[in-house]
């Protein structure tokens, strides 16, 4: 897959996950044009203010894990990834979030890598749970694990296969995002590991051998 291809697939996966809040942004700004009854302009703001805060918390964590992540050098404070990350799944009151990551920073790659594997366990919470992320470095590389459990776990198969065989013709937006996890393990010489399917637990490990 060539890089433009690539660039495509994430952005229609940004544009899916943007177009709820910023339609809500929308239709708030509608609304309070057209509302003079005070209690319910207020209620307007509060939408605005959520949507806009939604928003925000997605664009800030797909920088991170899609973009370019400008402005960080070649490694990334892992606070900074945390606080994607609660952006994302913590403030939704569906999520419950574990933090375990040892480090005090990780290469570029790395972070992407962790958080693209915390998305996937994300999104396999169709109806809420708790997310766990752990990641340390050793004297053999880096591991990664990522734990999902709730009442409900949903893993496209496609998504499935593209973690750990990376099929580039196989590739759509919702699994774009395992491609380039199974791609940045690959060429850091690492593997990914992924649990057998179940309804309630999803695990995900990841290990990428020490460099030099």
């Amino acid at each position: 897959m060539n890089a433009v291809d690539l660039a495509s697939l994430l952005c229609s996966r940004l544009c899916h996950d943007l177009m709820s809040p910023v339609g809500a942004l929308n239709n708030g700004v509608e609304l309070l044009a057209d509302e003079q009854d005070p209690e319910m302009r207020e209620r307007c703001i509060d939408l605005l203010a959520e949507s806009a805060r939604t928003s925000a918390n997605k664009l800030k964590f797909f920088r991170l894990a899609f973009g370019a992540a400008g402005g960080f050098g070649d490694a990334i404070d892992t606070g900074e990834a945390r606080a994607a990350l609660e952006g994302l799944f913590g403030s939704d009151g569906r999520h419950e979030l574990g933090w375990m990551v040892g480090d005090a920073k990780l290469s570029k790659g790395a972070t992407k890598l962790l958080l693209n594997l915390a998305l996937i366990g994300g999104d396999a919470l169709v109806r809420g749970g708790r997310l766990d992320v752990g990641a340390e470095t050793g004297a053999m590389g880096l591991e990664i694990v990522i734990r999902a459990e709730g009442p409900r776990i949903v893993v496209d198969q496609g998504i499935r296969e593209m973690l750990v065989s990376g099929r580039e013709d196989a590739v759509e937006p919702r699994s774009a995002g395992a491609w380039l996890a199974h791609s940045l393990a690959a060429e850091a010489g690492g593997t990914i590991q992924l649990s057998q399917p179940s309804d309630t637990v999803l695990m995900i490990g990841a290990t990428l051998p020490a460099q030099g």
